[in-house]
């Protein structure tokens, strides 16, 4: 061919410059470069650097897509996660202020991203386990004069046993006449302590509540909802019974802290079962 001996007269940077062309025609299969193949020869040359050109280009697309899914894949599982959620709503024809009320309750609880905590948490060594946890709650522990001044042995036994919850505003996180099962921990918020005689109190962040029903095994004899978007982190019954038959002066200290506020409930009517940080500040 005449352009042959062009290229091959021409300078190096030309010659690779032709040579890349033709190589991403290949890969590309978008054609065979400028000169088309000549003889047999060249026809099953060109057709193998084209099928290995398209191998190496679905390859790339394939490893790009994965890496750039990867780079954030706990908001792909979210998306994924909440698609399901919004085919479960749509399923079950659920009204437009509950499907509303839950694409809020996943947007404060997740807040756009999803992880397996408890399975990445599992898989750690037990000091790095306590670690994290620790770091995650370092806000309720600061807040918290009850976990401020109490032995750090007790504040890591106590925080591995916390679950973390949210509660919307509007929502009753006990209500009145119900077992207790749970005392609450308030990292932020605001609650309402809705008694009998229709006094309320509000706690807000740096406070607990409900401790007094676990030591009693007794019902609720207030309510509680949330005025504002909650961040808490609830304590079991068996967890509670737990940790305090390790520390038995902190169950001492509870028990001191609820027989006061049982004393002050006599005479003011307030409401049982619930305390303030404040009020359980001296462990």
């Amino acid at each position: 061919s005449s352009t042959v001996p062009c290229v091959q007269n021409d300078s190096w940077g030309k010659q690779y410059s032709h040579a890349l062309f033709k190589a991403m025609s290949h890969m590309l299969c978008i054609g065979y470069g400028q000169q088309a193949p000549e003889g047999m020869t060249d026809v099953w040359l060109t057709m193998l650097s084209m099928i290995v050109g398209a191998t190496c280009y679905a390859m790339f697309i394939g490893h790009a897509t994965a890496l750039i899914q990867s780079l954030d894949s706990s908001r792909r599982q979210y998306q994924e996660k909440y698609k399901q959620v919004e085919q479960y709503m749509s399923f079950h024809k659920l009204p437009g202020d509950t499907r509303q009320r839950i694409h809020e309750y996943y947007e404060h609880r997740y807040q756009g991203k999803m992880f397996d905590e408890e399975n990445i948490l599992g898989e750690l060594s037990e000091p790095l386990k306590e670690e994290i946890i620790n770091f995650n709650c370092r806000n309720l522990v600061a807040n918290m004069p009850l976990f401020a001044n109490a032995d750090p042995n007790f504040v890591t036994a106590m925080l591995t046993k916390l679950r973390f919850e949210v509660f919307q505003p509007g929502d009753f996180i006990i209500r009145e006449g119900t077992v207790g099962k749970k005392m609450y921990f308030i990292q932020h918020g605001v609650v309402s302590v809705l008694t009998k005689g229709n006094k309320e109190t509000k706690l807000s962040d740096g406070s607990y509540f409900g401790e007094i029903c676990l030591l009693t095994r007794g019902r609720r004899t207030a309510s509680v909802r949330a005025d504002t978007y909650c961040r808490l982190y609830s304590l079991a019954v068996d967890n509670f019974n737990e940790v305090l038959e390790e520390y038995p002066m902190m169950r001492r200290a509870f028990e001191t802290v609820a027989m006061d506020r049982l004393d002050r409930i006599g005479e003011e009517e307030g409401p049982p079962g619930l305390s303030t940080a404040t009020s359980a500040a001296t462990p």
